[in-house]
């Protein structure tokens, strides 16, 4: 198992420099977790949360908040004393079927928040410049190749990349308060917990739901290990302590968002007659904004409602990949599984506003949001269970105050999400009766999931696999057998780096092992007549071949070589395994990044595809 996002693990040193210097060095992945709590999903639920109740709810806003700042705190506290993330936590914890299905449940909750973040974005799009939904959502996969210059540019570029988008959003709602002036004594009126019933209780478990994001548990155990701190108990027990400070500022900062977005719609839309406030959208709202306060009010709304869309999807990437690589122990090229994501969201986007049209879209965010809530559980579970283990935490384990809150929170939270769930899925049977039939079935195997990852570890100790270091314990150098290679493969393609090849696989086998020259021809003809094309190229390329099979043959060694035809990364592996070799040299070809993408990965797929060692030389 690889260390958590190990292109950046451990990247940040937090022990050189001045004091200031050293503590603000743990500042920054909460600011990064913080932009899932102000995505656009949640500016579906605060709108309608202020449009049809005025500021009284803005009191589920700080409950939920205080709720996210518990379990982001305990998230950043397992990562830190672990050096797990919650996927890889999750791993050791449970069997390789629930881990399968946690996987699942986890990957749609991304394609879920991936989902929202499009949406959002092309909605600030067309509200901006005017610009189609279908075309902003299109647009949107272009922001593949931002996460790919950030992740280049080192994780404090990133995070100050994100922490700028944030201060935009920021900025614009200051303005926006300014420009609607609400009222100080109503907004203070909020604060205070009211009853909730009817409407009121199905807009707080949104709001609720929209807030607590099951992906920000998995992000934030693993982006705290980007900082290179002491692992000794002071060096730990001071990382948790800046981290929680952290968090606690980068999600109150969230929290004045959400509020503000609450208290901007309570104060231009509540009381404009049930019928405009029950059905109003971020489209609605953008348009009474400019009819109530002229053109800068819509227009700093629609900045903020992209900068969200955008740092959202920016972390919604780094958890899906945490997810992958913790749950399957599989990693994908970051540009891959960006890609992988952005289609994900896009298709279902595309589809519902070509047959629905673009009035439906606010339906698919809610949707979104709805389908988050439905994961959330399996997330919070497997963490709680983690930092209550003294036996992983140690000292570090969690007090008992901590765990009866922990608990508490989680069964508000899933009670809540579970309610909406039931509702939804109520409304979903009652327009397709069909779908009983495939509801019911779910919900049965959902709740089952959830309730193995609830009870199983109460009954049993984590024995489901090795603790401490993700790679497992040093096993003794004893009794050594040293291989012996006697078929060895060499790729060559007649540049500079073919003697080097070659010299480094005779090394492994001397004289009494023999050799497999290959070379691939990979022209359009090779590729659609395969061995019965003759060209220049072929036959240049067979006599290439032959020169350095005699040149090895006088020196002394067994050699013979084969030519292949078409794709070296399907033709390669075919070639070891019908000669039974036992070991393959290749020579890299010295580029990566986008030369990767434009003249291909024969190294990186041939290595994973054949079943022997392979040594990779490289100049």
């Amino acid at each position: 198992m690889s260390k958590s996002l190990s292109e950046v693990n451990a990247t940040v040193s937090v022990t050189t420099g001045g004091k200031w210097r050293r503590v603000l060095a743990f500042f920054g992945p909460a600011y990064l977790v913080s932009v899932g709590y102000m995505d656009p999903g949640n500016w579906a639920t605060d709108l309608a949360g202020g449009a049809q109740f005025g500021y009284t709810l803005i009191w589920v806003l700080l409950m939920s908040n205080l709720m996210a700042l518990l379990l982001q705190s305990l998230a950043a506290r397992m990562g830190i004393v672990t050096g797990l993330d919650l996927a890889q936590a999750s791993r050791e914890i449970y069997p390789r079927y629930v881990n399968l299905g946690l996987y699942v449940l986890a990957e749609i909750a991304i394609a879920a928040c991936d989902l929202a973040e499009v949406i959002g974005m092309a909605i600030g799009l067309n509200l901006l410049f005017g610009l189609p939904l279908i075309w902003g959502v299109c647009i949107t996969v272009l922001d593949t190749f931002l996460l790919l210059f950030l992740l280049n540019k080192g994780m404090r570029k990133m995070e100050a990349f994100i922490i700028c988008l944030v201060v935009i959003i920021g900025v614009s709602f200051v303005c926006e308060m300014l420009i609607v002036k609400p009222v100080l004594g109503e907004v203070v009126k909020g604060f205070m917990p009211s009853a909730l019933n009817g409407s009121a209780l199905y807009i707080a478990i949104g709001i609720i739901g929209a807030t607590v994001m099951p992906h920000n548990l998995y992000l934030h155990s693993a982006l705290v290990q980007t900082r290179k701190f002491g692992k000794d108990k002071i060096g730990l027990a001071k990382a948790i302590k800046y981290n929680t400070i952290d968090s606690a500022i980068a999600l109150n900062l969230a929290f004045f968002v959400n509020a503000a977005i609450l208290i901007l719609a309570a104060t231009a839309f509540f009381g404009m007659g049930k019928e405009v406030v029950e059905n109003i959208q971020i489209k609605d709202a953008h348009l009474l904004l400019e009819n109530m306060f002229g053109y800068a009010a819509p227009a700093l709304f629609a900045i903020a409602l992209i900068a969200a869309g955008q740092s959202s999807t920016v972390t919604g990437t780094l958890a899906g990949q945490i997810i992958m690589e913790g749950y399957l122990n599989l990693r994908l090229r970051p540009w891959l599984r960006r890609m992988l994501t952005r289609v994900l969201a896009i298709i279902p986007a595309v589809l519902v506003i070509s047959i629905a049209g673009e009035d439906a879209v606010e339906d698919l965010l809610i949707l979104s949001q709805v389908i988050l809530s439905m994961q959330l559980g399996f997330a919070m579970i497997p963490l709680i269970h983690v930092v209550s283990d003294k036996m992983r935490m140690g000292t570090f384990v969690i007090p008992i105050w901590v765990k009866i809150l922990a608990w508490l929170s989680t069964v508000v939270i899933l009670g809540l999400n579970i309610q909406l769930v039931i509702e939804k899925m109520k409304d979903l049977i009652a327009a397709y009766p069909n779908s009983i039939w495939i509801v019911i079935p779910g919900l049965v195997m959902l709740g089952g999931l959830l309730l193995y990852i609830l009870l199983s570890p109460l009954w049993k100790k984590f024995t489901t696999r090795s603790r401490g270091v993700p790679h497992g314990d040093a096993k003794p150098l004893t009794n050594l057998s040293i291989p012996s290679y006697k078929h060895i493969a060499v790729t060559v393609d007649f540049s500079d780096m073919d003697r080097l090849t070659i010299e480094h696989a005779l090394v492994q086998g001397g004289k009494h092992a023999q050799y497999l020259l290959i070379h691939v021809v990979e022209t359009a003809g090779a590729r659609i007549l395969g061995n019965e094309i003759f060209d220049f190229e072929t036959q240049k390329d067979t006599q290439n071949l032959q020169q350095y099979s005699e040149d090895l043959l006088k020196l002394g060694y067994q050699c013979a070589f084969e030519v292949g035809y078409g794709s070296p990364t399907r033709i390669i592996p075919g070639i070891i395994s019908s000669n039974k070799a036992d070991f393959l040299v290749m020579g890299a070809h010295g580029h990566s990044g986008l030369k990767d993408v434009i003249f291909g990965e024969t190294v990186d797929s041939v290595r994973h595809q054949v079943k022997v060692p392979v040594l990779i030389v490289k100049r």
